[in-house]
């Protein structure tokens, strides 16, 4: 129920940010939801052993968000500041894995938010639309694969990784993508050709699975279950975008190239 109920706030307004919100708005919650993820990232290269990069990670993942175009010159960069904030280790064994990793957490988290940006002016006035369908994708997706998996799944996915996710929630989870995507575009898109929405849909949704399963492999790394406690019902703010922040960077590229 707490799961529920927890959807049911943050489901709307996602849904008003993302397609009628100011562009500070949408600013506002990726930079808070940015840092805590990024808290719960470092808090799992933690348990592994690697040097946390605590405070300079985190205000690294806002100057990539905020940075003026082109970004990748931020993320440059800040290798280079990470690299020499990694001075400060005592063991320095643990220099080349902290700054690479508060890298990773950089461009994994922030990289995927500034995608997002990219996405909401892409196509104007569709944009807002895309993004949408870039959440929705990884959404609708998990609902399914959940109801699928739990009804009709046998065949394990990824056992090591996951041992509740099989190949038939996993279809399920395309599936329902497909489903709702094409029920969002018909009556809120409907110029976008059909063979475009599939093809973003099934490549988002894909791409959320293989994102969702990174994550659950760094926590089976760090032997933790949740990347933290603050979102109720979901665990932590990361479980909750891990999937998102693959699914969002994909439907971008493959706009970028095929419109």
């Amino acid at each position: 129920m707490t799961r529920i109920l927890t959807a049911l706030v943050l489901i709307p307004l996602v849904v008003w940010v993302v397609l009628a919100g100011p562009q500070w708005s949408l600013l506002a919650i990726m930079a808070l939801v940015g840092l805590i993820a990024f808290h719960e990232f470092d808090t799992i290269a933690g348990s592994q052993g690697i040097a946390k990069s605590g405070y300079p990670g985190m205000a690294a993942g806002l100057i990539l968000l905020f940075a003026p175009e082109p970004a990748w010159v931020a993320i440059v960069i800040l290798a280079v500041v990470l690299m020499v904030v990694e001075l400060r280790q005592v063991d320095f064994s643990k220099a080349m894995p902290g700054a690479a990793t508060a890298l990773l957490g950089v461009v994994y988290i922030f990289g995927a938010w500034r995608c997002a940006l990219a996405l909401r002016g892409i196509d104007p006035p569709y944009g807002p639309h895309w993004l949408m369908i870039a959440l929705l994708v990884s959404w609708a997706g998990d609902t399914a694969a959940l109801y699928v998996g739990r009804s009709i799944g046998r065949h394990k996915l990824a056992p090591r990784v996951s041992p509740s996710k099989t190949w038939e929630g996993s279809i399920g989870s395309v599936a329902g993508a497909l489903l709702a995507v094409g029920i969002y575009a018909h009556y809120l898109i409907p110029s976008a050709p059909i063979w475009l929405v599939m093809a973003v849909a099934a490549a988002g949704n894909i791409a959320g699975q293989l994102g969702d399963l990174c994550e659950s492999a760094f926590k089976r790394g760090a032997g933790v279950k949740d990347s933290g406690t603050t979102l109720p019902g979901h665990g932590g703010w990361l479980d909750r975008i891990d999937s998102s922040l693959f699914s969002i960077p994909v439907v971008y590229a493959l706009l970028r190239v095929l419109v």
